[in-house]
């Protein structure tokens, strides 16, 4: 999915300002999601997520302190600039104190508000950004927004989820959008080298220094550099390693295997790990102070069972890859779609994927059929759900997908699934979905 353009939720009782603001601030290219008090503002942040919150100091139900501090406590890297049409320097002392951005005073100067946004909003984001990560999810959304906000600085960031979750690819995304992009990125997965040979993957080793070293050899660090390691799986790495990775990390230079000397490096690393690495620090399996270096920012990808949304969109992406390199043109019936739909996913988006391919290649007309996915599900997507489960949890799904594509508006998505309204509204109130959750997640 690409990113939304930049949106700023607004927050300001006197209609007359609100509305002035907002002419302004969509002038400049700006999406706003006006609203008139703190409250609804937090209902708003449950649907969606701006770049920017610009909110009033005084307001009668949560003052702007009071409505920052709440932000924070649910987005902490969201940046809240607070309004004041007094201007006092106390006032202006406190917002800072709370976490504010800016502290601007009323009326608020055109120069100075954009100014401020543009400080704070990432404009020219890539247009391809995260291009690679498909989704609908709420979840993985705000996963993406917070990766592209850390994804300019030089923080090291790990990502945690389960294996097939896609923490590659949104290491991928994160060096594409940051100022390293037009350097290298080299991953390595730390369980894949043998762990005698691990050091020299990474660190480089001189000719001669063990048996099988015919010639030096820089090392990944090395043919990173200007650009991003990505280290997958380092709760695997042996701990004498950790130390030297350590090392490296806090001097910036390298030692190859069987040299005296050191040689500078300039990386970015990003890691991941599908395992708990607290628990491997507390068991002594794992260095706390290289776990510290390490997560200085974590991004937490949610398995494929959380994001079920995604499904039929992971599935339309990936048959049209399949189709861009050669196989056949292929779709799926309907009821081998709810199949995909209610399956268990133990090795998550990859493990989809898999199926997906085999599905494809195997078959034997241009329309693949349930009982093909389910043999190529085989005991994975057997036993794991009763029947009225899988069903009721995949209309779950869909009706929330007509939701979301209808903006939460109930005749639309009504018409979308072919039922009349009053039928529709009985299914919601059935599986209690709330079409307010829904409203203008479309605009986004």
């Amino acid at each position: 999915m690409g990113m939304a353009r930049n949106q700023i939720l607004l927050v300001d009782d006197d209609p007359k300002l609100l509305r002035v603001l907002t002419l302004r601030l969509e002038a400049e290219g700006y999406g706003v999601i006006a609203t008139s008090s703190g409250e609804e503002a937090l209902k708003r942040l449950d649907d969606v997520r701006p770049q920017m919150v610009l909110a009033d100091l005084r307001m009668p139900d949560l003052n702007g302190i009071e409505l920052l501090v709440k932000i924070q406590g649910r987005h902490p890297s969201l940046p809240v600039a607070i309004l004041s049409a007094h201007g006092d320097i106390p006032d202006a002392v406190r917002a800072t104190h709370a976490g504010a951005v800016d502290f601007l005073t009323k009326p608020v100067d055109r120069d100075r508000l954009i100014s401020c946004i543009e400080r704070h909003v990432e404009s020219d984001a890539q247009p391809n950004w995260a291009d690679g990560i498909v989704t609908r999810s709420k979840t993985m959304r705000a996963i993406l927004e917070d990766a592209q906000r850390v994804a300019r600085t030089e923080s090291a960031v790990l990502i945690t989820g389960a294996s097939g979750t896609g923490k590659e690819v949104l290491a991928r995304a994160l060096h594409d959008q940051s100022g390293r992009r037009h350097a290298p990125f080299v991953a390595i997965n730390c369980t894949a080298v043998p762990a005698e040979l691990l050091e020299s993957e990474l660190f480089g080793h001189r000719k001669g220094s063990f048996t099988g070293a015919h010639a030096d050899h820089p090392g990944l660090f090395r043919a990173a550099h200007g650009g991003t390691v990505f280290l997958d799986e380092i709760g695997d790495m042996p701990a004498g390693l950790q130390a030297k990775l350590l090392r490296v990390l806090q001097e910036r230079e390298v030692r190859p295997v069987g040299d005296t000397r050191t040689i500078p490096v300039n990386v970015r690393v990003l890691s991941a790990t599908h395992c708990h690495l607290e628990a491997r620090v507390a068991d002594g399996r794992f260095r706390e102070d290289l776990f510290y270096r390490l997560n200085v920012v974590r991004l937490r990808l949610p398995p494929l069972e959380q994001r079920r949304e995604d499904i039929p969109l992971l599935v339309a992406h990936r048959l049209d890859q399949l189709c861009a390199n050669g196989s056949p043109r292929r779709s799926y019936s309907p009821e081998a779609l709810d199949v995909l739909a209610a399956a268990a996913w133990p090795g998550n988006v990859r493990q989809l994927f898999n199926v997906i391919e085999q599905t494809v290649a195997l078959a034997p007309s241009r329309t693949i059929g349930a009982a093909l996915v389910r043999k190529c599900l085989g005991e994975v997507g057997e036993g794991l759900q009763a029947f009225d489960e899988a069903r009721d949890e995949f209309a779950r799904n869909y009706l929330r997908q007509m939701l979301e594509l209808s903006g939460g508006n109930i005749s639309r998505a009504a018409r979308l699934a072919r039922r009349n309204r009053t039928d529709f509204y009985k299914l919601l109130n059935r599986y209690k979905l709330d079409p307010a959750q829904f409203k203008q997640l479309d605009d986004e």
